[in-house]
């Protein structure tokens, strides 16, 4: 099961970071920053069937595909932000990883717009009847 390989790596890379650091810090954040996106490449191609299912799933049902599609895109930029806040506040960069969550936030609300739009058209198609 992936879920194994993604703890090992992160346990074999919190072990090499950490007896790194000591030599080369510089390193040590190269080391934790290849294994998070080894450990999300895992994840992904774990949870890329199932998304794929889904879509066709809400296909079948006559749910629009473009809504799933909004819900996709918001829920990665959130995971994408969390991933870049984290590593920045293990670096000490704690005002980068701020502004980092402020625009993931932004990103999101950006991303998230025509779903609000369509949830007020609703709305007011209820008031007004």
């Amino acid at each position: 099961m992936w879920i194994y390989s993604a703890i090992a790596t992160a346990a074999v890379a919190a072990v090499a970071a950490t007896l790194i650091k000591q030599y080369k810090p510089e390193y040590s954040f190269a080391v934790i920053l290849i294994s998070g996106a080894a450990i999300m490449y895992m994840t992904l191609r774990a949870v890329f069937p199932l998304m794929r299912e889904l879509k066709d799933l809400l296909e079948d049902t006559g749910i629009q595909s473009a809504y799933f599609e909004i819900l996709l895109k918001t829920l990665g930029i959130g995971i994408i932000t969390q991933l870049s806040s984290e590593a920045c506040k293990d670096c000490g960069q704690t005002a980068i990883s701020g502004r980092i969550e402020a625009a993931g936030k932004a990103a999101i609300i950006i991303v998230g717009f025509p779903l609000f739009r369509t949830v007020l058209n609703i709305a007011k198609q209820i008031i007004e009847i």
